[in-house]
């Protein structure tokens, strides 16, 4: 800023000025790749919760087993 003269405020002000007119790049649009996993489809996701619930109280009625 010593080299040129200007003040912090007039060159921190010259710099935004200078990136905001700067004409915007295309950006390619971005897709997400999908891969088919082989899951099995007749898995019902609306019990899926409960499916969770279930191995979450197994596992901890086996830690509660494990702390006697």
């Amino acid at each position: 800023m010593k080299e040129r003269g200007l003040s912090f405020k007039e060159a921190l002000n010259s710099a935004l000025r200078a990136g905001l007119t700067q004409a915007k790049l295309r950006r390619r649009r971005f897709v997400q790749k999908t891969f088919a996993l082989g899951s099995e489809q007749n898995f019902r996701w609306d019990k899926a919760l409960a499916a969770a619930d279930a191995i979450e109280d197994e596992e901890l009625s086996r830690k509660f087993s494990l702390r006697k």
